[in-house]
Parts: C-alpha cells; structure tokens; sequence
C-alpha cells in the first residue's frame, strides 16, 4: 500500500479547524442561554480560528488552484469533496455573523451563528470520516469511533480557547459562562479519554501504529495532558486547593491536547500502511476480530 504524504500542515488544520467548530458550538450555546456578549466573542473565536485553515489546506495541496478546482465539483460521496465545501460554507457564515454583530443586527447574527454551529457540526467531524474512509488500517478499522473522538476534541478545544479569550477580555471568574465552559471542556476531552481507549483496545495489534515511535509519544502527551487537566479541574473543584489559575492552565492543557491528538492520528498512518501483514487482513474484514496473535495463525495456515 502506498503510504499517506501528508505533512504537519493537515494535523495542525484538523486542529484549526476544530477549535473553529467548537467555538462554533459555544456560541450557540451562549446565545440560547442569553449572555450574548460571550457569543460575540465566541464567534470572533470561531473566525480566528478558522483563518488559518484554508492556508494549511492549501499548502498541502501544492497549488491554490487544486483549492479552487475542488469546488468546481460537488461530490456527496466524498469526505473531502464535502469538507471543503462545509469549510468554505462556514467561513462564509461565521464571517457575516461576525459583520451582522459589528454592525448591532443581533438576530440576523444569532440566526447566522446558529446556522454556523450547524455547518460547524460537520467541519468537526469530517476529517475524523475522511480519514477512516482510507485503506489505511488503523485509520480504516477505526471508523466507528474517530468521528465521534474528532467531534469531542473539537468541543473540548473550542470551549477551552473561547474560555480562556473571554478571561482575557474581563469575564470575571465564577461567572455561570466561565463554569460552563469548564464543565464543557473536561467534559468532551473525558469523553475523548474514554473513546480512544476502547478504540485502541478494539484495534488489536493495529494499536501498535498509535503505541510505537513517534505517534507513540504523542498520544501519550495528549493523554497525560487530559489527565493533568482534569486532575487541576477536580482538584480546585473538591479540595479547593489550587487557584483559578488553574481553570486557565487546565485550558491550555485541554487545547495542546488536541494538538498532540491530531498529530498522533494522522502520524500513525504511514506505519501502519507499511504494515503488509495488517493490510492484507484488514482488506479480508478481520484485523480486530482475531486475538493479537491470530494474525500470525492465519497467514501461516494459508
């Protein structure tokens, strides 16, 4: 199988652009719950994030015309295909809320943010679903759950950026928003935790592609990262011993997190797609079924 070529532009533009639809996410929330200030700012959240992307996504590509000419065609079928298109979608929504919230048109802004989030719910999904649409094994046989793990990242990531940006413009701590968040966070980055075990678990020996070498280290980090944040959160929250520095520290933990995240998933490609032995059974449907050594059996037997 030939391997993926993506470089660091791609795992750093899931990021991007998953803080993007996850602030997407809390400004509705902030709308719907009536302080529409911190939706404002969450949607200012959303657009800086999002800047970023369009340029990475094209640096991989080579040349700003590839860009172009993937929305010349409109193809329901393909993940990328769709991602691009719900990325400039997006864009397009979150840039004249942003506009519609200068200007004083505050229902035209919440009608335009609530339909960014909607938009925003499948930008954060998709390059979990495109990556699980390869041949690639780990990433194949990972379908069921990296949707789901890209989507929990993106929140996580999206409140916490949101979270710390309102902190900076004056939000007072023990504001409902600013508790809100943090729940949100630890919440979705738990949930995450969680996902990627059972997924690992389910991988058999596939697992060893996000286990070894360098995607090894970094899920770790993302790992122990999470576990340091929600041990800060749960620490100030039950013994009230650390100070709402912490909240901001545990914030910045949740979005390095999803960075090592990202880079880990799409890092353990290539490994995994020079794995001939993982290839071959995971194109007969089998990789996880067996137990970790009935690989072996097999290709022996046969």
């Amino acid at each position: 199988m030939k391997a993926p070529v993506w470089t660091w532009e791609v795992p750093v533009y899931f990021w991007t652009g998953g803080i993007a639809s996850g602030s997407s996410f809390v400004a509705l929330a902030c709308d719907l719950s009536g302080d529409h200030r911190s939706a404002r700012i969450a949607r200012l959240v959303a657009l800086g994030a999002l800047a970023p992307s369009p340029p990475l996504l094209i640096m991989d590509l080579g040349r700003p015309e590839r860009f172009y000419n993937m929305l010349r065609v409109f193809k329901p079928r393909s993940p990328m295909s769709l991602g691009v298109w719900a990325l400039s979608a997006f864009g397009g929504l979150v840039a004249s809320a942003v506009g519609a919230d200068l200007l004083g048109r505050e229902r035209t802004a919440r009608g335009l943010g609530a339909a960014t989030a909607l938009v925003g719910g499948y930008l954060g999904s998709y390059t979990g679903v495109l990556l699980a649409s390869t041949a690639v094994p780990v990433w194949s046989r990972s379908r069921l759950f990296l949707g789901p793990i890209f989507v929990a990242t993106a929140t996580a990531t999206g409140a916490a950026a949101t979270r710390l940006v309102l902190v900076a413009t004056g939000l007072p701590v023990g504001h409902p928003t600013h508790e809100a968040l943090g729940r949100v966070e630890s919440g979705a980055m738990a949930a995450e935790l969680v996902l990627s075990t059972i997924n690992e678990h389910r991988l058999g020996r596939l697992a060893h592609a996000l286990e070894d070498g360098r995607p090894g280290r970094l899920m770790r980090a993302a790992k122990w990262l999470v576990r340091g944040g929600l041990t800060l959160r749960l620490a100030r929250r039950r013994a009230g011993w650390v100070g709402p520095a912490s909240h901001h520290v545990a914030s910045v933990a949740y979005l390095a997190a999803g960075l090592c995240f990202r880079l880990a998933w799409v890092t353990a490609g290539p490994p995994s797609a020079h794995d001939d032995e993982a290839v071959a059974r995971t194109a007969r449907g089998h990789a996880t079924k067996d137990e970790p050594g009935a690989v072996l059996r097999v290709v022996h037997a046969e």
